[in-house]
């Protein structure tokens, strides 16, 4: 305090503020090698995002000025972005606890992947309508439904409506807020 009335820097807003370590102190957007640009994945609103990348890693992830959308600025989901794809707490491996399990186990995607499929086949195969009892064709199952989320974009939720779609699905729907 004695430093800050000395020097006039009564807010501790000037160079009393300092020391070694902040002076040192870098954005992590200094070093990126490139930047990449993209859309924020949360809602449809479909804010800028300007993506830093130092030896094809992300550094940070801001908003871009560019952008006539957001012209620079992000929400408070957007601006944590940076969290969803480099936080610690992200699961990076497929995880799976079988029926009547009590405790989660790692499967290896493909594994995953082929379950999946074969659930999603042996589900429409077995509920499958082809006509109403009154011989109106249908062409529908029942059985399989999709709610989307706030973290698909306008392009993947078109091509989800789509895979359903095609797999005979009349129960899709798209929640931003979830």
């Amino acid at each position: 305090m004695l430093k800050q009335v000395a020097r006039g820097d009564l807010g501790a807003l000037g160079e009393t503020a300092h020391s070694a370590r902040t002076r040192r102190l870098e954005p992590r957007t200094k070093t990126a090698d490139r930047i990449v640009k993209s859309v924020c994945p949360y809602c449809a609103v479909g804010c800028g995002q300007e993506v830093f990348v130092k030896d094809g890693l992300i550094t940070d992830i801001e908003g871009d000025a560019d952008s006539p959308i957001s012209r620079g600025r992000l929400c408070p989901k957007g601006a944590a972005t940076f969290q969803l794809v480099t936080g610690t707490h992200r699961q990076k491996q497929v995880l799976y606890r079988p029926p009547g399990g009590s405790e989660w186990e790692p499967l290896p995607l493909e594994q995953a992947m082929d379950m999946v499929a074969e659930r999603v086949k042996s589900t429409r195969d077995e509920s499958w309508e082809h006509k109403s009892p009154d011989g109106h064709a249908l062409n529908r199952t029942m059985a399989i439904a999709h709610l989307g989320g706030a973290t698909l974009d306008n392009e993947e939720n078109y091509l989800i409506k789509k895979l359903f779609t095609a797999l005979g699905a009349i129960q899709i729907e798209n929640q931003a807020r979830i």
